[in-house]
């Protein structure tokens, strides 16, 4: 008598219900777990009116502009953005109390602020910052 040789299929099959139970169960628990940081922008309100006797005192504040070409200048002197802080040490060895009004221009480089800003925060010079449109006046 012949015997039949019957092929068997002896692939395994893997069930993959349990391993994508455990991938959701990792999935929630990090998302869970996860800290979230809150940034901080750069506060664009323009400061309060003052109303006190002592308004209008003090030296006048060192305008920087940065037109929407990212021109820069100090005081009406175009200057580039790596000499902003040398132009305002400048200004203020002759007014030592003279703050910093940064002028930006809607379209302006969003990077070349933040760096003139950065620069002032880590020099100690109080700086305070206006947006401006294309007419030359606020918005």
């Amino acid at each position: 008598m012949r015997k039949r040789n019957r092929k068997r299929d002896d692939q395994a099959e893997v069930n993959m219900t349990p391993m994508l139970d455990i991938v959701f169960i990792l999935l929630i628990f990090f998302i869970v777990t996860a800290t979230f940081l809150s940034e901080e922008g750069i506060d664009m309100r323009p400061p309060p009116d003052c109303t006190g006797p002592d308004c209008g005192e003090g030296p006048p504040p060192i305008v920087v502009q940065v037109d929407d070409d990212n021109q820069i200048f100090v005081n009406g002197d175009r200057t580039d953005v790596e000499r902003v802080l040398a132009a305002i040490n400048r200004h203020r060895a002759e007014q030592p109390d003279s703050a910093v009004l940064l002028e930006v221009h809607d379209e302006s480089s969003h990077g070349i602020v933040v760096r003139i800003w950065d620069d002032m925060g880590a020099n100690g010079v109080p700086v305070s910052i206006q947006r401006t449109d294309g007419d030359g006046g606020e918005p």
